[in-house]
């Protein structure tokens, strides 16, 4: 069986290393925003080209806190609106809603995926105060012109960044194209922590000065509340972990680019549709995602032929039960790639026999 994603073998190539900073956590004594996350923030930030980064609990929360300050900063304020993709996953739009802000949802372009930049203009309502861009799959939306629009409107930009660690625009890196960005190192990222983990990165200090106390109960000093907070901190462990897994992303991004270099080039099946880049060297390959009129039936027939595949995502966001409000909205294009995406195995530690077998079977589908 070709797995979709093989994440012992993934983190069993660095198990020394990850025991070793594993026992200087133990050996440490210290066990939550300590030494550990304080170097990961750093070196997060600086990978990152940003000014600052903070540790936090996992990518949502990291998403949730970014609103939530500038709620706290008087940047917005409760029933304002939120211009998000409609075809994100729905911790995109949680984020928003978490907060009482209203995500308004807008197309994707059907192409790329992600946000259509010239669909956003005409969502915006004098209550609109921000963007948050997903970077779906992968690949970077176009900046530039999210950022003229924003400009324009003095609109906040806040980049989702969960599936994009590593991804350059122009020569930067996502995390830096905004105005605050939010990163999930869950798992099966190609930044994956050994549990749940995310962080913020930005250059504006008054809202790392109140994301810092924020995720700490409101405190920044013990037993002092000036914001009513939560709980959401990178733990010791998990920084540690994230430390030794930094390292070796850049090198990881460029081996899953091969997979899908293999793929785009050796993939010839006209029943299926794959990526369209415009730059397949600024894309880090998070997903391979195929789309097919016959989805169910081309993933039972890679199945049968002992190859994983996943679907990202099943269910658009304003068709769950969770957005009841939005179940009689139409929203066709996120409808159709919904209905048709297929995610197929791509990662670092595909062996190439694997890779030529999957095209094989692809092309071979009838």
């Amino acid at each position: 069986m070709i797995p979709f994603l093989d994440l012992k073998k993934i983190n069993s190539q660095y198990q020394e290393e990850l025991k070793e900073a594993c026992a200087r956590v133990i050996d440490s004594g210290w066990y939550i925003l300590g030494s550990e996350v304080k170097a990961f923030e750093k070196e997060f930030a600086k990978y990152c080209d940003s000014n600052h980064c903070l540790g936090v609990a996992n990518g949502l929360d990291a998403l949730i806190l970014i609103f939530r300050a500038y709620i706290e900063m008087g940047v917005m304020k409760k029933g304002d609106e939120v211009i998000v993709p409609s075809n994100t996953y729905i911790a995109s739009i949680l984020a928003i809603s978490e907060n009482g802000l209203v995500p308004v949802l807008v197309e994707p372009n059907q192409y790329t995926y992600n946000l259509d930049h010239a669909l956003i203009e005409e969502k915006l309502t004098e209550k609109t105060k921000a963007i948050l861009t997903v970077h779906l799959y992968g690949q970077v939306n176009d900046m530039d012109e999210i950022n003229a629009i924003a400009k324009k409107h003095n609109l906040k930009v806040i980049e989702d960044c969960a599936q994009a660690h590593g991804a350059l625009y122009k020569g930067r890196k996502v995390g830096s194209l905004g105005d605050a960005a939010g990163f999930s190192f869950y798992p099966g990222k190609n930044l994956g922590a050994l549990g749940d983990a995310g962080a913020v990165t930005t250059s504006d200090i008054e809202l790392v000065n109140t994301i810092s106390a924020l995720r700490n109960y409101g405190s920044h000093e013990k037993y002092k509340n000036i914001y009513k907070g939560i709980n959401s901190r990178l733990d010791e462990m998990q920084a540690a972990m994230l430390r030794v897994k930094l390292k070796h992303l850049d090198p990881e991004i460029s081996l899953r680019r091969d997979v899908a270099f293999a793929y785009k080039n050796g993939i010839k099946n006209p029943l299926l549709i794959l990526p369209n880049i415009n730059d397949m060297q600024s894309h880090v390959w998070h997903l391979f995602v195929i789309r097919s009129s016959e989805r169910k039936r081309l993933a039972a027939y890679m199945l049968e032929n002992d190859i994983e595949s996943l679907v990202h995502y099943p269910i658009p966001p304003h068709q769950q039960d969770a957005y009841k409000e939005w179940n009689k909205t139409v929203w066709p294009v996120s409808e159709l790639l919904h209905q048709e995406v297929l995610s197929i195995p791509l990662s670092p530690v595909m062996l190439k026999k694997e890779v030529i077998r999957v095209i094989e079977v692809l092309n071979n589908f009838q």
